[in-house]
This record gives structure tokens, sequence and C-alpha cells, in this order.
């Protein structure tokens, strides 16, 4: 057995650089130290959004970009802490600690790594559009939800997880309105809005950075102004390498019981990480006229989620704004995204200072300004104007992820999709019984009107044969006055599931007993094999399942004359 064709893990690193020149080489680095002064101030938000710290931020941009840029399936795609994560880590370490947090993770690397062997990446591709847009849009409701504390300044120590419970919270507390947090606050989602009016080149996020913490610093120094909180107020940055942990339960829970209970948020993060990276890939495709390995890409995706969490890391996955920057600024292979990490790097171990003069409402602008840019809130209103089935999931999955949580939200989405999906194929469905005369349609051309022999009916199904249309079927054959001679028409039957195999058996065996013929009739090639194995075509004879109409009808004819049928 070849394992090569049975494992589809071909890394882009190692087939681009077979051919790597100097001039390749000058663009991904020059895309590459642009992408990390980028991914600086969104590593650190996300981070300290989602109730770790900067450091733990900056960590994971490092290793997860790092390994994600080797393993991974997609020439361009840069991987890191993103803001879709950022509310199932904070309920997870709200509940069960960083270790917790640290096992959910490894269990979604894990996860992520099995679905690329089992070669998945093809399918996860294929989740309802109305879904993604719904939990985005629910995500980013939750995000901006979660920073009114900061860019307000209102001091609240402990603000409740629970998004009604949040915004009672702030509304208490609007009297503590800091005006220099505000201000500063404001005027950076003014500043990252603006930005790309005058430039292009610029992140709004890092020039939002960089003015305010001059502006903070000069206020602290020289208008006294001390009430804006800094990262350095709050958190301290390492001055080394991350050290290598193992993840250790808090409250003496035992190992396995954790991972039962974390099972479900470990599958949210697998689904959550292989969903946006692969829709990431998939739109750096369309850019760049390439085409990413999508089982490849989970492989990768897993393996920065298993490593990542032995030293201090978060979730990672693909993250579609910084590797549309990596395009736009002429990243070409992985090694860009393997400089962006030394970029990060760099700034972990030796701007740590500088790092912790950002000011927290400076922050909470930059995650304000992402959680817009994530809502798709134009595309909601877009998927208002069309399918009221599709508007219906997009927003029970919103709604579930804002006021619920994420998992749920995925799992009712996928139910109401699912639902809603063979209610339109039930729809579209037909199954109509015919005597005396068919008409035969041949594209508006040439029609025909066949003559049915005495004693015949003819069953058209038109659609898919699956269980809604089965029941259908059966409910109809028992409420008919029966012929002698049945011929079910499947010429416009593209499969058939085990609910009607099993009707075709009944009808079939029924049949039969009350001395009653069934002749099959245009059965396509995929179908007839389901029949083959479900043993429908040795039960009606071979002699009865025929290619056309008019065969069937021929053959029902002789039937017939052998009843004697008039």
């Amino acid at each position: 057995m070849d394992t090569k064709k049975l494992i589809d893990f071909h890394p882009k690193f190692f087939s681009c650089m077979k051919n790597y020149s100097r001039e390749k080489f000058g663009a991904d680095l020059m895309a590459g130290i642009i992408v990390g002064i980028v991914a600086i101030p969104l590593a650190i938000a996300f981070g300290i959004a989602s109730g770790v710290g900067p450091a733990e931020g900056l960590v994971t941009a490092i290793l997860a970009g790092l390994l994600i840029s080797v393993f991974g399936g997609s020439k361009v795609q840069i991987g890191g802490p993103t803001g879709a994560f950022i509310i199932i880590i904070y309920g997870v370490i709200q509940q069960y600690g960083l270790g917790g947090l640290a096992i959910a993770t490894i269990m979604a690397g894990i996860i992520l790594i099995i679905m690329g062997l089992c070669r998945l990446g093809t399918i996860i591709k294929f989740m309802p559009y109305p879904i993604i847009i719904g939990f985005t849009g629910g995500i980013a409701i939750t995000i901006f939800s979660t920073q009114m504390n900061d860019l307000f300044g209102l001091g609240i120590s402990n603000v409740p997880a629970n998004f009604i419970d949040k915004w009672i919270c702030y509304f208490d507390n609007i009297g503590n309105i800091d005006y220099w947090s505000a201000g500063m606050g404001i005027l950076s989602v003014v500043l990252i809005a603006l930005t790309p009016k005058f430039s292009k080149k610029i992140p709004g996020s890092l020039l939002a950075i960089v003015v305010m913490t001059v502006v903070a610093y000069l206020l602290k120094e020289f208008a006294g102004v001390t009430s804006i909180k800094t990262i350095g107020d709050l958190y301290e940055l390492p001055s080394g390498l991350p050290s290598f942990v193992v993840p250790s339960l808090e409250g003496g829970a035992s190992l396995w019981a954790t991972m039962q209970s974390l099972a479900p948020v470990a599958f949210t993060i697998a689904m959550l990480g292989a969903i946006e990276s692969l829709l990431s890939a998939m739109v750096a495709d369309g850019v760049i006229g390439d085409r990413h390995n999508s089982n490849t890409e989970l492989i990768g995706q897993g393996i920065a989620n298993v490593v990542v969490p032995f030293f201090g890391g978060i979730p990672a996955t693909g993250a579609i704004a910084r590797t549309m920057a990596n395009i736009n600024n002429g990243g070409k292979t992985p090694v860009a995204g393997i400089v962006h990490t030394f970029v990060l790097l760099l700034v972990l171990l030796f701007l740590g200072g500088l790092v912790e003069l950002i000011p927290m409402p400076c922050l909470a602008g930059v995650l304000v300004m992402v959680s817009y840019n994530m809502s798709g809130w134009r595309t909601i209103v877009s998927m208002c104007k069309s399918s009221m089935s599709g508007t219906s999931v997009l927003f029970v999955t919103l709604l579930l992820t804002v006021f619920f949580d994420l998992t749920l939200a995925i799992e009712v989405g996928l139910v109401m999709a699912i639902v809603l999906f063979m209610k339109r194929a039930m729809e579209s469905a037909h199954i109509s019984v015919v005597r005396d005369e068919l008409e035969v349609h041949h594209d508006g051309e040439n029609d025909e009107v066949l003559s049915i022999p005495a004693g015949t009916e003819v069953f058209e199904i038109e659609g898919p044969f699956f269980f809604g249309i089965a029941n259908k079927f059966d409910e109809l054959t028992r409420d008919t006055d029966a012929m002698p001679i049945r011929v079910i028409r499947m010429r416009k039957v593209t499969f058939v599931d085990a609910t009607g195999l099993h009707n075709l058996e009944i009808f079939i065996n029924a049949s039969k007993k009350e001395g009653r013929v069934v002749i099959l009739s245009g059965v396509h090639d995929n179908v007839e094999k389901s029949l083959l194995k479900a043993g429908i075509v040795d039960l009606v004879g071979k002699d009865n399942v025929c290619n056309n109409i008019h065969l069937a009808l021929q053959r029902a004819g002789e039937v017939s004359a052998s009843m004697n049928l008039k």
C-alpha cells in the first residue's frame, strides 16, 4: 500500500523550496515584515480579549504562525489567534481555567489532524453559508460587547459573562465613565476607520496604537492624567522565550473527566478553526490563482494547536485579514509567514517595555473595528432580501451565538439547515400516477403520447427517492386502486436512500403476494447499483428492469397479454 496516496499530507513549504529564488525571498521578506507589524496589535488584543494576556497572544501568533506556514497546505496562509475564538476561550477559562483551555486546544488539534488524515477537508467547505454568516455575526456582536469596559474606562473589575447581564452591568456603571479613556477609545476607532482613505499600506490598527500610546504617555508625564490604563498596569510581559509547560488542571479534577466535559468545546474549536482556515485559503486561492490542499491545511492547523498549548498559547487558525495583507504586500511562499513570526518574536523579546505602554482603550478600539469588519452586516442585509429559509437559519445561529454559546448555535443551525433542505427537496420532488395514456417529453421537440397497456398503471417519481418522498410514495400506492401491472418510472430519480429501498422492497413484496407485476423503468446507473446491492433487481426479476419507458411499456404489454387483460 502506498502511504503517500493514503495520507494526503503535502505541505506547500517543501514544494515551494524546490524552485526558490532570491527574487522570491526578497518579496517574502518585505511581505513578512509588514504582516508581522500588522499582527502585533491583533495578537496582543486577541490575547487580552480572550482572558489570557498579551504574551499569550504573541506566543500563539509566533508558534502557530510558524507551524502553519511550515506544515500547512496554502502558499500564503498566515496563522495565529483570531477574533472568532475569543468567546470560546473566555468561556473555557472561566469554567476550567488555563489548564482546561490547554487540554481543549490539544484535543481540537488532534481532531483537526484526524479530519485531515480522513480527507474531510473538502467536506468542511460545504458548511451552509447562512450558518457561517450567522455565527460570525454573533461572534462580532459578542466581541463588541466585551470591549465597553476598557473602551470607556468604566473600571469594572468583574464583568459578567452573560450577554444581557454584561449590558445591565455596563448601564449600572455608566456614571463611572472616564472621559480621557473614552475619548482615546473613540479616537482610536475613528483613526482606524479613516486610515484606509489616505493610506493603503499603513495598517490603521498599528497607526492608532502608535499615536495613542504616544498621546497617553505625554498625558501622563506632562498633564498628570493617570486614569488611562495601559497593558503594563494590568499584565506583565515575559522577558525571554516562552518555556515548555505541561498543562495542569485546577481543583483536582481528573484528566479523563475534564476531557469528557471539554469534548463539545474541543469539537467546536476544531470546526471553527477548520472553517475559518479553509475559507481564508479559498479566498487566497482566488486572488493568487493557486489551489491549496485542504487536507494538508487541516493537518497543519492541527499540529499548531497541539503544540502551542505547551508554551502557554491559545487556539489558532488561518487569519484572513493577515493572509490578505501578506498577498497585497507581495508574499509568494510560506517563507513570508515564517518571517512574520520572527518579527513578532523580536517584539516579544526586545520591545516588551514599549508594549506595556499601549493604552487599553486603544486596544478596545482595535477590537471594536475587528468586530465591525467581522459582522458582515452588508451580507446579512443582502440575505434578508432573498431566501426566507436561509435568513431564518442565519438569525437563529446569530442569536444563539450571542445569548447562549457557539456550540449550540452551530448544532441548531445545522439541524435547521438540514430540515429546511429536506423540506425543499420534498417540495421539488413529485410523484404522479398515470393510466391509459402517457405524455413523453423530449426537451419540447417531438413529444409523444404513448398508450398504456390494459391493466397497467405508471408511477412517475421525479426527484431524489429519500425517506420523505419514499413515505409519500408508500401512502400513494396504498390509496390507489391497484392495477395488475405497475410500472415505476425512475428516469428523474438521482439517488435512493435506505428508506426508499426499504419501501420499494415492501411495495414489490406486497404486489407479488397479490399477484401483481412490478416493472422498473429508466433506472440510472448509480441507482441501479443501489438496487442490485439491496436485492431489488432480483426481487422484480431482471426482465422487469428496463432502460426506458418504451421498453417498460412493451414489457407491460407482454405481461398484460399473458394475463389476458383487456
